[in-house]
């Protein structure tokens, strides 16, 4: 009976907010995320994967917590199985030193709804309803519509994976083993099933901010509503109704006032610090996202 090969290995998807676009730390070899094996040297899982991005990036990660486990064989081609036990870290501001930071929406471009969601009905649409034509059409059509939104259901933010994984399923991304040479889909290919990882973290984030004020770890020390509100929507790919997300942010009594103003060159607004406090109190309910509507 022959023996499968099988190592293990930490992998980190650490976000940070880049000129107010949701990034992701890579490598500056290629498109991949920083991860290395789980070494003897290593207390715990969690010191391996801060050892490995602050060796490979020069970035120390302040919030981390634990992700997924990703077992399937021959994730990376090498015929292998690689058993990573991913993280999801996030940090205030671009510091690093050798690797990059690079917009998700560069790698998943059909996240963004901001603008409406152009792509996915210009684009992605046509080619989801070829694919459904074909095989159990029926089901093929109620999961596209389901994660796309499509047929006048509603978009949701948290089902990046899954999105993911239709398309991959269509053969509409290069790394799919049925995607034709010339496919022009937008979106950047990463090392091994990377993107499939991000996209892990990307849906664990949107969901989480909307029952935990994790979105402050990526905020300044102090800032505008306006600002969090950005922050809020850039992370969600969607925009927020205003005057609903103030009224949610003071209801639940997340931040408060500093007393000082922004310089913002036009009219002054104020300046906002997250109470830390409420997580001791309360295990706060997070920034919700209100119903997405035009500003």
């Amino acid at each position: 009976m022959s023996t499968e090969p099988t190592t293990a290995e930490v992998l980190a998807v650490i976000v940070a907010l880049v000129n107010g676009e949701p990034c992701v730390l890579t490598l500056p070899d290629a498109p991949r995320l920083p991860s290395g094996p789980l070494l003897p040297s290593h207390r715990s899982l969690q010191t391996a994967v801060r050892a490995w991005v602050e060796e490979q990036t020069g970035l120390g990660v302040g919030y981390l917590e634990q992700l997924y486990t990703f077992a399937d064989r021959d994730r990376d081609g090498s015929g292998a199985r690689t058993i990573s036990v991913s993280y999801l870290g996030l940090v205030r501001g671009p510091r690093v030193g050798a690797g990059s930071w690079q917009s998700w929406y560069e790698l998943f471009p059909w996240e963004d709804h901001r603008d409406g969601g152009t792509l996915v009905a210009d684009t992605i649409a046509p080619a989801l309803r070829a694919w459904a034509s074909h095989g159990s059409s029926r089901a093929r059509r109620q999961r596209c519509a389901i994660t796309f939104g499509l047929d006048d259901r509603a978009w949701q933010p948290d089902l990046t994976l899954q999105r993911y994984e239709v398309l991959f399923e269509a053969g509409l991304v290069p790394e799919s083993p049925d995607a034709p040479h010339d496919t022009d889909l937008p979106g950047e290919r990463m090392h091994g099933d990377h993107r499939r990882v991000l996209a892990t973290g990307i849906a664990r984030l949107r969901a989480k901010i909307q029952y935990r004020p994790v979105v402050f770890e990526l905020m300044p020390a102090t800032f505008t509503l306006g600002q969090l509100q950005s922050c809020v929507e850039a992370l969600a790919g969607q925009p927020v109704h205003t005057q609903n997300f103030r009224r949610l942010v003071e209801q639940q009594h997340l931040v408060e006032d500093t007393g000082e103003l922004a310089g913002t060159g036009g009219r002054p607004a104020r300046l906002y610090r997250f109470r830390r406090e409420v997580l001791q109190e309360r295990q706060a309910a997070g920034t919700k996202l209100p119903t997405t509507r035009a500003r």
